[in-house]
């Protein structure tokens, strides 16, 4: 039998642990979807759109198995796209564990190159930090390392590689790993959610996203999704809720909340003493950082977004020419005649270009998202990318995540019409000089 070097390393460095783990024989790791043996199970943070990972239990350590692998990933309905991610995912599936306990964690690589994983925020050794080439060598195609440290800290973390980071993050390698307290919540949370912030530069009618770009995105998404496919978040009136948020995008994000103040209450450095929580309607994620947003929940349907204009929109083109107040319908015609089905939009505004998609059957390039979409109870909602609802109702059974549709309204609570006439009233304007 040929025995490689890696091979040695990873013998090495197995035995160096006092781990009983072989990984040539290791088990085979559970995607989404499919069901492990008996002893796995999930805690209380439910990942949009997303799943926890399951463990083993092998001699006191929680044994988890991550695959690198390519998957194929719907952001919406209309779009799909080769990417690269875990366990048949993008995000990869969540870790969670607890303060105190000791993880070993198997990667095998299925890529066409080699891989690494970086443990962002997590205190361990240096040898277990997961930078190719300078903690430890690279994992090559096929073959399957093993981490293993104890976590010393709680809060909201994120893993990704640190080899090749500007292809194999720009085509989604990246995910959560949620450390929970020993000693519980100073005040108990009723519903913890987490995503991840992203950026896709997936052309128009490609197939593959584009790790080129460093500017130009044209997909902004919660946990690899644009709405209207990200999921709602759902919430039982006057229950606590936490948003943890983690941001591996090339921008900054201040993410608002639409009808509460919450509290900013931790980071990557874990839950914050209450002294230092501050309260905030928008707070800016910036890259390579996790907050932890709380908030009691009121009753109704609350826009959840970030509040870069351009990234509430999906396909998002640039260096297009502004029509904007520009005349040219005159163009239309000699237009149409040289480009069948060609329609001029955007000199009123494009508040117009959901309408022209939806109710006049204009296709726009393959596996392209129309740039604003989805319907809400009173019309088209003109939006797309990082964009959701939390959806607060009364009544909800607590762990019921189930979409109760459109929020119903109390009888004079919602805004109304109450003139037609663009001349109505005697609004005060500001003099001219």
């Amino acid at each position: 039998m040929t025995v490689s070097r890696r091979s040695l390393i990873v013998a090495a460095g197995t035995a160096a642990l006092g781990a009983a783990v072989d990984v040539a024989a290791a088990t085979t790791p559970v995607r989404r979807g499919g069901s492990g043996p008996s002893g796995y199970g999930r805690r209380s943070v439910h990942t949009l759109n997303g799943w926890t990972l399951p463990y083993r239990m092998q001699g006191g350590v929680k044994e988890f198995h991550l695959v690198a692998e390519e998957v194929e990933h719907e952001f919406a309905p209309g779009c799909r796209a080769k990417c690269w991610g875990y366990n048949g995912s993008t995000p990869g599936p969540t870790i969670e564990a607890v303060e105190g306990d000791r993880v070993r964690i198997l990667v095998t690589n299925r890529l066409p190159e080699p891989t690494s994983i970086h443990w962002h925020g997590i205190l361990l050794p240096s040898g277990m930090d997961g930078v190719s080439g300078l903690s430890q060598p690279s994992i090559g195609p096929g073959e399957t390392f093993a981490y293993e440290f104890t976590l010393r800290q709680h809060g909201t973390h994120m893993y990704h590689p640190h080899a090749d980071e500007m292809v194999q993050m720009a085509v989604g390698m990246m995910g959560l790993f949620i450390i929970h307290p020993a000693g519980g919540e100073p005040e108990p949370i009723d519903r913890d959610f987490a995503f991840i912030l992203h950026n896709w530069a997936l052309h128009s009618g490609t197939y593959r996203p584009d790790p080129s770009i460093m500017l130009d995105f044209d997909l902004w998404t919660f946990n690899s999704k644009v709405f209207p496919a990200i999921e709602p978040l759902v919430v039982r009136a006057g229950e606590r809720v936490r948003l943890r948020i983690g941001n591996l995008s090339m921008y900054n994000h201040p993410i608002h909340l639409h009808g509460h103040q919450f509290e900013v209450t931790g980071s990557d450095g874990g839950r914050w003493p209450r002294q230092k929580w501050r309260s905030e309607v928008t707070e800016i994620v910036g890259v390579g950082q996790t907050r932890d947003l709380e908030f009691v929940a009121a009753p109704g349907d609350w826009a959840l977004h970030c509040h870069m204009s351009h990234h509430t929109m999906n396909a998002m083109g640039h260096g297009i020419p502004n029509t904007l107040g520009a005349k040219i319908s005159d163009q239309d015609a000699g237009l149409e005649a040289l480009l069948p089905g060609m329609m001029n939009m955007g000199s009123d505004g494009m508040s117009s270009h959901q309408e022209h998609v939806e109710a006049m059957g204009i296709s726009g390039p393959a596996n392209t998202l129309p740039m604003m979409t989805g319907t809400g109870p009173y019309g088209a909602l003109e939006m797309g990318g990082m964009f959701t609802v939390v959806k607060v109702r009364h009544g909800l059974a607590r762990g019921d995540y189930g979409d109760p549709g459109w929020y119903q309204a109390p009888e004079g609570s919602v805004a109304k019409m109450i003139s037609e006439d663009p001349d109505y009233g005697s609004p005060v304007r500001r003099p001219r000089s």
